[in-house]
């Protein structure tokens, strides 16, 4: 077996000290960084900053970066093991992830792949016979490590062909941080990252408005729609559309940046304002969308009467509200 190890990274703790475990022991160590809009898409077209930030940051061999948006749009839909607590399909989304990584070990050279995961800690995705059902799932029996709860884990071939000493793994288990706190203080680690999850399908806020699109367009979200359910103002229109409604100049260049061309925009003629986009379009809902851009304009919400510009396929026409 190869002196390489795959780490699934998270950006967490968990997974950080799993990596930094490993590469102690002097095994070359890849981190794998797998993103959607609603995790990890801050490193979206940075893959050479993020190799750097591995190397420097961690001292791990390389960084890599994976956008699976497509693959995880499809398993959104209805994923086979259910939802969490929100909308978020974690041992689906888990079960992905590995299988994309193990598609990825001859390519980079490694023999088996390396995880944060600590037993207990999550009740849907890391209790024990969750670990056993994810391994068997993804063809990965032996060849996945979990260096933190390893010791309360069967034995992987990287440990019994001596690749990995396996008394130099740890037994954590359960929700408790502070062994990893005194780890990553023993290791040297300069930040700290916090405990809370990362993905967006987990956040009471966001979640839910990102379920019921999903419900509505019948789970047939393109990647650009999921990245703009991230952000802005959402609303769900008296006729069934669907508005966004940019929040600042920021926003407002993302609404017009992901934008396919056939959209239906909305923007005040000549007074800054939100960008407004209809995610679904019914026309019997301009006049309630067109208020709402009114409304979200500081500088128009109290005015008698404004202008609204409908720009749909380059060509533009006025209401007024």
């Amino acid at each position: 077996m190869k002196k390489k190890a795959l780490l699934l990274f998270s950006e967490g703790l968990d997974s950080i000290l799993a990596g930094k475990l490993i590469a102690s022991q002097e095994i070359d160590v890849v981190a794998v960084r797998f993103i959607t809009p609603f995790f990890g898409w801050q490193w979206k077209g940075r893959e050479k900053e993020f190799d750097q930030y591995i190397r420097e940051e961690f001292g791990f061999t390389a960084g890599l970066i994976k956008d699976i948006t497509e693959k995880y749009l499809e398993i959104l839909k209805a994923p086979l093991h259910g939802y969490g607590s929100q909308f978020n399909p974690c041992l689906d989304c888990k079960i992905l992830m590995l299988k994309e990584a193990k598609s990825l070990l001859d390519e980079l050279g490694a023999g088996f792949i390396i995880t944060g995961e600590v037993v207990g800690q999550r009740p849907m995705s890391q209790l024990k016979h969750s670990l056993r059902h994810i391994e068997k799932a993804t063809g990965l029996e032996g060849l996945l490590l979990r260096p933190l709860s390893a010791l309360k884990l069967k034995e992987t071939l990287p440990e019994k062909q001596g690749i990995v000493k396996r008394e130099k793994l740890l037994d954590i288990s359960g929700r408790g941080r502070k062994r990893q706190l005194a780890l990553a203080k023993e290791l040297g680690l300069r930040k700290i990252p916090s405990p809370a999850g990362g993905c967006l399908l987990t956040d009471p806020a966001i979640a839910p408005r990102i379920k019921r699109y999903f419900e509505l367009k019948d789970g047939k979200v393109a990647p650009w729609e999921a990245e703009v359910l991230t952000f802005g103002r959402h609303f769900e229109l008296s006729k069934g559309s669907w508005l966004i409604l940019g929040r600042n100049a920021e926003e407002n260049e993302k609404i017009f940046r992901l934008s396919p061309k056939d959209s239906v925009l909305l923007k005040l003629s000549d007074i800054p304002g939100p960008l407004g986009l209809f995610l679904i379009f019914r026309e019997e809902d301009l006049e309630e969308a067109a208020k709402l851009v009114k409304k979200y304009a500081p500088k128009a919400r109290n005015l008698e009467k404004v202008a609204v510009k409908i720009i749909f396929d380059e060509k533009e026409r006025e209401i007024y509200v």
